[in-house]
C-alpha cells in the first residue's frame, strides 16, 4: 500500500503550468494544456489562550488536456490527479482529497454541426479513506476501492476549444474489494456492478479576466431500468494567477449517487499555492 501511495503522490506531483502549446498556423496539430501545484497551509500555535490547535495542511494536484486536431478525427485526452493531508493537534494525520480521473475521447468529423464519438474514462483514488465519528476512525474507501470506468459512443458537438458536450449510450462498470456498498446491487457481497444506459459531458472554460478562469466540468449517468434517478458529478474552479509562480484559485465539487448515499456531497476548496510553467 505504501508504495502505491507513493507512486500517487509522484504522479500528482509534478510542478505546474498552464500554458498551450503552440501548433503552428494552422488549427491542426496537437494543443496541449498542463497545470499543475502544490499548495500548503500551516498554523502553530504556543502558549495560546484564545484556543485552537496547530495546523498543517498540504495538497498536491495535477490537470492536463492534451488535444489533436485532424482533418477528419478529434481526439481529447483529459487529467487530474489530486492527492492531499491534513494534521489537526496530536489527533492522526487525514487525508483530504485524493482522486485520479483520466478520460479519452475519439471524435470523426463529418462536417455536420454534431460528430460520433467513442470514449472511456476511468476515475478512482489511490489511498485509504477514513472517517472519524464519537472518537471512533473506520476505514470507508481504499485503492481502486471504489473504481469506476465508462465506456460511451454517441454524438458529440464542440463549437470552440471553450465549450463541448457529448451524449450517448454507456456502459458504467463500478469495481470494489472490501467497500462493496459502493457499487450496491442489493447483493452485499458483489465487488462488480455493471450498468449500461444514457451517459452526458460537458465541459467549458471561461476567460473571466485576462488573470481569472474558470473551468466547468459536468458528468452525467442515468441507467435504463432507473432513467429517473441519474448519477452527477460537477466540478467548478476558478482560477485566479497573481504572478508566474503564485495561483489563487476555488475549488467546488458536487457529487450525488444514490449508490454512495442519497444526500448531495459538497467539497469547496480554496487555496493559494505555487506554479511553474512546465509546456
Amino acid at each position: 500500500m505504501k508504495n502505491r501511495i507513493a507512486l500517487c503522490l509522484i504522479f500528482c506531483a509534478v510542478p505546474i503550468a498552464a500554458q498551450e502549446k503552440p501548433v503552428g498556423e494552422t488549427e491542426h496539430g496537437w494543443k496541449n494544456t498542463l497545470v499543475a501545484g502544490m499548495n500548503l497551509t500551516q498554523v502553530s500555535l504556543h502558549n495560546w489562550m484564545q484556543g485552537g490547535e496547530s495546523t498543517i495542511a498540504w495538497a498536491l494536484f495535477t490537470t492536463g488536456k492534451f488535444a489533436y486536431s485532424g482533418e477528419r478525427y478529434r481526439w481529447t485526452n483529459g487529467l487530474k490527479a489530486t492527492y492531499g493531508q491534513a494534521k489537526v493537534g496530536e489527533r492522526d494525520v487525514e487525508k483530504t482529497d485524493d482522486e485520479l480521473f483520466v478520460e479519452s475521447i475519439l471524435a470523426y468529423r463529418l462536417g455536420w454541426p454534431i460528430d460520433p464519438y467513442l470514449s472511456v474514462s476511468l476515475r478512482t483514488q489511490c489511498a485509504p479513506g477514513y472517517k472519524t465519528v464519537d472518537g471512533v476512525r473506520t476505514q470507508t474507501s481504499g485503492f481502486f476501492d471504489p473504481g469506476y470506468l465508462i465506456e460511451s459512443a454517441g454524438f458529440a458537438y464542440q463549437p470552440s476549444e471553450y465549450f463541448a458536450t457529448r451524449l450517448g449510450v454507456a456502459v458504467k462498470e463500478t469495481f470494489t474489494s472490501s467497500f462493496t456498498r459502493f457499487g450496491y446491487t442489493g447483493d452485499p457481497g458483489k465487488k462488480t456492478r455493471v450498468q449500461t444506459g444514457i451517459e452526458s459531458g460537458t465541459s467549458a472554460k471561461y476567460p473571466v479576466m485576462e488573470n481569472i478562469l474558470y473551468t466547468s466540468q459536468l458528468n452525467l449517468f442515468s441507467a435504463f431500468e432507473h432513467l429517473d434517478v441519474w448519477d452527477v458529478r460537477w466540478d467548478n474552479t476558478l482560477s485566479a494567477k497573481v504572478n508566474a509562480y503564485v495561483n489563487v484559485s476555488l475549488n467546488v465539487l458536487l457529487v450525488h449517487e444514490i449508490a454512495q448515499t442519497r444526500r448531495t456531497q459538497v467539497k469547496e476548496a480554496l487555496a493559494l499555492g505555487l506554479t511553474y510553467t512546465l509546456l
